[in-house]
């Protein structure tokens, strides 16, 4: 749709507050129900909601994180792991759940990729994560599809500047989530400081650990200082305005920008075009 429709978010003309925040609890709850039955079935082969624990995985009330792509190592799926003694606290406050969902996929011989994924999935262990750290199996479309339009957050933090483009993120706008990303690929050209979250700056270490290190202290204190209580700052109706705020921003200034028909255009005029004509 063209930008001038998107621009009516700016007012209550295509939606409330409250009916925007309703979509995100729906959506949210699907994605929350989801999840409880592909552990059900994974985990005792049946469909039916018989075990206690594995029906109270996760929370449809909490702020969710989704974390959803190929697992290859400069993506570092484990980041917000680094210091697990600062995060817990911030996935064990009961006024301010918050939740993370990993799913994804390495190559085939992508030893450290897949080393990765064991790690998420031990974390899924740990007894300060149990029913709030979620390892979805078997990545595809289907998987993805509700964890895009069900989280809250999308995580983004590979090491810059590897970063092709993040199309992950690209698609979640349209259901109301919000990016939380390094500046890198898409995000570089679509973040403006309302529409969603950076992790650190463009500065690039030459050092690994340093960066890691860097943005491990970047991505925690914007998850602490700035996104947990944006999206716990309720009304006296339970409607968190600034957030809903930052989804309309969001929804302006990315879903027209950013789309398979710029991308088609683009690489047909300045790469396929562009190319015979030099």
């Amino acid at each position: 749709m063209k930008p001038e429709f998107w621009k009516k978010l700016a007012s209550n003309v295509l939606a409330t507050d409250e009916e925007l925040w309703a979509l995100r609890y729906a959506l949210r709850r699907d994605l929350v129900e989801y999840v409880r039955r592909q552990q059900i079935e994974r985990q005792q082969g049946q469909r039916d909601c018989s075990s206690l624990a594995t029906c109270h995985i996760l929370s449809p009330d909490a702020l969710t994180i989704g974390f959803a792509r190929r697992f290859a190592t400069y993506k570092r799926a484990p980041l917000i792991f680094r210091d697990i003694g600062r995060i817990i606290p911030l996935l064990s406050d009961p006024e301010r759940p918050v939740q993370l969902i990993f799913s994804g996929k390495a190559h085939p011989r992508d030893h450290e990729g897949k080393r990765f994924i064991q790690e998420i999935f031990q974390m899924t262990r740990h007894p300060a994560f149990i029913g709030k750290v979620v390892f979805l199996e078997n990545y595809d479309i289907n998987v993805a599809r509700h964890l895009i339009s069900g989280t809250d957050v999308w995580l983004n933090n590979p090491r810059r500047p590897l970063e092709a483009s993040g199309t992950s993120g690209m698609k979640v706008t349209i259901h109301g989530g919000l990016n939380l990303s390094v500046m890198d690929g898409w995000w570089r050209e679509g973040y403006n400081g309302k529409n969603g979250w950076k992790i650190s700056d463009d500065t690039n270490d030459t050092d690994i650990e340093t960066q890691d290190s860097r943005d491990f202290e970047s991505l925690f204190q914007v998850l602490s200082e700035s996104i947990i209580p944006e999206f716990f700052d309720r009304d006296k109706n339970g409607i968190p305005h600034a957030w809903l705020k930052r989804i309309r921003n969001a929804m302006q200034t990315l879903l027209s920008q950013f789309s398979t028909d710029r991308m088609v255009a683009e690489y047909t005029l300045k790469y396929y075009i562009g190319k015979e004509r030099s």
